[in-house]
């Protein structure tokens, strides 16, 4: 099938989904399942390219199952993150409450479908990894491999590691600087980027495999600049104040860090 019709495809089905998601939310009261539904979405989508691409069929598989793997890792542990706090809304989303408070309604469901259009643009890597047809893996293919079982392995840690601390009563109200917590004040931000980084790479030798790059570089950009830390560390601060700011001064933000004395 045509790239394009293959995008417009799975536009369309993205769109149908979140706006089956939004319906559920609003009954639900908690718009913070859109974040589940977000990540589980990468996987049929990748499935989706793998099976009506016209690559070669072995690294269409390969990456079809390793980002169905990934999706569904992470959506799996933002359900359990949301279904533990339920009903009580993520505090990024009762924000936004304020925020749009006039016209509540009609502007998150329009936030409902940016967010099913940012997951067809960030599946660019999939589309085009899946469509090349070189008949053997490359050596590009191989770092991907290695970059990606670093990402995912860094992930898991760094979730691990927060839950591990969350659970302790002990450390309440106090902030995590356990494991690479104690290097960066966001490894998983940083350990996510890096697994866009790597199906960057499975897209790159592709034609057009440059336009691979605007995953990881729009992941990058909202992680820093949007939804990602500065939304995060406005939460911690109130949270948890002076505390926050000492650990701010002395952990790296982003890219795990020997912290400062």
């Amino acid at each position: 099938m045509h790239p394009l019709a293959l995008i417009l495809v799975a536009l369309a089905a993205s769109c149908a989904l979140f706006a089956a998601c939004f319906v559920v939310a609003r009954r639900l009261d908690n718009y913070g399942i859109v974040d589940v539904v977000w990540s589980y979405a990468f996987g049929p989508v990748a499935a989706l390219y793998a099976a009506l691409a016209d690559g070669w069929a072995p690294r269409r598989w390969l990456v079809a199952a390793l980002a169905l793997g990934w999706s569904i890792r992470l959506g799996t542990h933002l359900l359990r993150r949301v279904a533990s706090h339920h009903p009580e809304e993520d505090g990024r989303y009762q924000e936004m409450r304020k925020r749009w408070a006039p016209r509540f309604e009609r502007t998150m469901f329009g936030f409902f479908q940016l967010q099913a259009a940012s997951v067809v643009v960030l599946a660019t890597p999939f589309l085009l990894a899946v469509g090349r047809d070189t008949a053997a893996f490359t050596a590009l293919d191989y770092a991907a491999l290695v970059l990606l079982a670093g990402s995912l392995l860094g992930e898991h840690l760094a979730d691990a590691q927060l839950a591990a601390f969350a659970k302790d009563p002990a450390n309440k109200g106090t902030v995590c600087e356990t494991g690479l917590w104690a290097w960066s004040r966001h490894p998983n931000y940083f350990f996510v980027w890096l697994t866009w980084g790597a199906f960057a790479l499975f897209a790159l030798p592709a034609s057009w495999g440059w336009l691979g790059l605007i995953a990881p570089a729009a992941i990058l950009h909202l992680v820093l600049n949007v939804t990602g830390i500065p939304i995060t560390e406005e939460q911690s601060l109130r949270k948890r104040g002076d505390a926050y700011r000492d650990y701010q001064k002395r952990v790296s933000a982003f890219v795990p860090l020997p912290p400062k004395r």
